[in-house]
């Protein structure tokens, strides 16, 4: 099985280099150009095409996407490229040749209300731009007629890259006091787990006949088990720092509204994702999320 993997370098990228291994012959790429003249750059549309044409995949992974959700209201150039259109040119690209694709998404695709967890088939009204470039590239998927599987997910976080568990250790670290969102709620969800979930639905879809195959195509919840708030995300990571021996200058942690931080893209308060559909359809269970972010503490530690 030939495996084509876009995005290598980003947090799920690079948890997928590693869980991807088992499964096959796996090519993994990103921007640049890569010994053997192999472009990943999802943007560069002939370079992608070459890619195809030279390693003939049977999977392809897109692992690429624009995430910079403020910068994404004075960028929506870029971020309709990366999440929209270039989405739309792999779908094509994977009809024509019959290949599976693999894609990520945002619970930003939902408006954030209410309390209950969204199921995959919620309407799609996302509040900023990023989630509205997401909601197109899922809808270009669905018009393609492609054999594809999405995993919307939240909250990322991993040991490679930039995420909220960095910024809090790093802030920690010099400020005796912090104010953070206690509003918004969610569930962080690693890296890793995303890349091991990712890796167990593949190895379950192949050992399926082409029936069971085609039911299992479409939109799937992707996070750890329970909930938490920002506010107790912080907290928890400074607890399991401490535990672990890192010296931290914080004392106070304020709880505040999202309404007295304002930033330039709206942020949907209820981030909550319904499962049901993932572990049952791929026979797998998810973990409680403390466990996925207690570990990353202990490798960036």
């Amino acid at each position: 099985m030939k495996i084509l993997l876009l995005g290598k370098n980003g947090q799920v990228g690079w948890e997928l280099q590693r869980a991807l291994q088992p499964l096959g012959e796996v090519t993994a790429l990103d921007r640049s150009i890569n010994e053997n003249g192999l472009c990943g750059d999802v943007a560069n549309f002939s370079a992608i095409a070459q890619v195809f044409n030279q390693i003939q995949p049977d999977i392809v992974i897109n692992a690429t996407a624009y995430t910079a959700v403020d910068k994404a209201e004075s960028e929506q150039h870029a971020a309709d490229l990366i999440n929209h259109t270039a989405v739309a040119h792999l779908a094509d690209l994977c009809k024509q040749q019959n290949v599976l694709l693999i894609h990520y998404s945002t619970d930003y695709v939902f408006d954030g209300t209410g309390t209950s967890a969204w199921t995959e088939d919620a309407v799609k009204q996302p509040v900023n731009y990023y989630g509205r470039s997401k909601r197109d590239g899922e809808i270009a998927l669905e018009t393609s007629q492609v054999r594809f599987i999405n995993f919307r997910t939240c909250w990322v976080y991993g040991t490679h890259g930039h995420n909220f568990i960095k910024t809090m250790l790093k802030l920690a670290q010099t400020k005796e006091e912090l104010g953070i969102i206690q509003d918004q709620v969610g569930v962080p969800t690693g890296a890793a787990l995303i890349a091991d979930v990712t890796a167990q639905s593949l190895r379950y879809y192949t050992l399926q006949t082409l029936d069971q195959q085609k039911q299992l195509h479409g939109h799937y919840h992707l996070a750890p088990a329970g909930e938490t708030t920002w506010y107790e995300y912080a907290n928890y990571i400074f607890e399991q720092a401490r535990q672990r021996g890192m010296t931290l200058a914080i004392q106070k942690v304020n709880p505040i509204a999202t309404s007295a931080y304002p930033t330039p893209a709206c942020r949907p308060l209820n981030s909550r994702l319904n499962t049901q559909k993932l572990q049952q359809s791929f026979k797998l269970r998810l973990p409680e999320w403390q466990q996925g972010v207690a570990q990353v503490i202990s490798e960036i530690l």
